[in-house]
């Protein structure tokens, strides 16, 4: 076995001692590259998600093994961990944008826990992704869509990365739609939130319609063009929405459409095969719908945002929005769907100068009272005030 560039002969010293290490003494063990444990930890994955063995394989291969596939496992060290990452930021992706921050963030998380289970294995003692350096990944704050956007968009084609449709914007879509086929599936995601996976994965069993209520146990996802029925994204995503009146209608109307079809039981979105709407699909469509209708762009994800943003409009709790989003935390929701709509600001703006108002008048009347109660008292005090100043003038007595 040969080894070189190593640039101290104490560094030299170091590789040589962990080589001979009575652990590495399987040559196969020794030879081991970074390329070749990151393939076979993917591939005795248990059970991930479809979309989550999705990402792995994308950043495993696309990502981590063209530039850290032919070193050996156990002389990974964070420098080259560093200046992989700092390739990658660098590297524009296949549309010409600079790679998001959260997407070397989520890299990293992909190479750190192949690298913590290597550990496991004892391959390696030390995991360098642990100590690497990135920029922040800030959370994008979903922006809406008022005039001025939407004209600045008209004009030069620039849009915020996540955006939600005012109410006016929502009811066009859905009026635009009203005729479609997967109508009901698009009001369920814009009205309730639904997580496309969801809405894909729900069966006439999620729904029980004279109780006006839906399930969400499962999710939709599909990996090498499979499709495969998942657990929920958390155990918080486990829940029963409770639906209006006319969406209810709706929903009996397009059970009544796909039983004319001959397509009885099984899904409730399918398409005109009979066959599940896959999410991706699903998301193809949608931006057609948008286009169509000659609106300013979202993701079909933003409908969940501009769900969360129109109940709240409404009048209704962060506690409510929780449930019906299904996150396990209020803090969640509070920190990534409380985009107001300009309706509701306005009506804040409004309450809080009332309030100011209501106080100023409190303040001014209270002045006036006093004003006046003083004016009313000059008389009795004014004489009191000078005979005290009479009585202290004169000289005392020597009696």
């Amino acid at each position: 076995m040969r080894r070189g560039g190593y640039r101290t002969r104490a560094e030299a010293q170091r590789a040589l001692t962990g080589l001979r290490r009575p652990l590495a003494a399987d040559p196969r063990r020794v030879l081991l590259t970074t390329g070749q444990w990151l393939a076979h930890w993917l591939a005795t994955r248990l059970r991930p998600r479809p979309a989550t063995l999705r990402s792995y394989h994308q950043h495993i291969h696309q990502h981590l093994i063209p530039y850290l596939g032919g070193i050996v496992l156990r002389e990974l060290c964070l420098d080259e961990v560093q200046t992989t990452f700092a390739i990658l930021a660098r590297t524009p992706t296949r549309y010409g944008r600079a790679r998001a921050a959260s997407t070397l963030h989520r890299i990293r998380a992909t190479l750190r826990v192949a690298l913590n289970a290597a550990m496991r294995r004892g391959l390696i003692d030390t995991n360098p992704a642990r100590y690497l350096e990135l920029p922040p990944a800030a959370r994008p704050k979903a922006v809406v869509w008022t005039p001025a956007r939407v004209a600045h968009w008209r004009a030069t084609g620039d849009h915020p990365t996540v955006a939600v449709w005012t109410a006016v914007q929502t009811a066009q879509f859905l009026h635009h739609i009203r005729r479609h086929r997967l109508y009901p599936l698009f009001r369920l995601i814009t009205l309730v939130g639904l997580r496309r996976g969801e809405a894909c994965a729900l069966r006439w069993c999620d729904l029980d319609l004279p109780h006006r209520t839906l399930s969400v146990s499962r999710q939709l996802q599909q990996h090498g063009g499979e499709l495969a029925l998942c657990d929920t994204k958390t155990d918080g995503s486990v829940r029963v929405i409770a639906l209006d009146r006319l969406t209810v209608t709706v929903l009996r109307r397009h059970q009544a459409t796909t039983a004319l079809e001959g397509q009885v039981g099984g899904f409730v979105f399918t398409n005109t095969r009979g066959d599940p709407i896959t999410p991706d699909r699903l998301g193809e469509l949608f931006h057609r719908l948008v286009r169509d209708a000659d609106l300013p762009p979202i993701r079909l994800h933003d409908l969940r945002h501009g769900a969360a943003s129109l109940s709240l409009a409404a009048g209704n709790d962060l506690k409510t929005v929780q449930t019906m989003l299904g996150h396990s935390s209020i803090v969640l929701t509070a920190d990534t769907y409380t985009s107001v709509l300009p309706d509701l600001a306005h009506h804040a703006a409004e309450a809080t100068a009332r309030l100011i108002l209501t106080a100023a008048g409190t303040t001014s009347r209270a002045i006036r009272d006093g004003h006046r109660h003083r004016h009313h008292q000059r008389p009795t005090t004014r004489p009191l005030r000078l005979t005290i100043a009479a009585q202290r003038s004169t000289p005392p007595s020597r009696h």
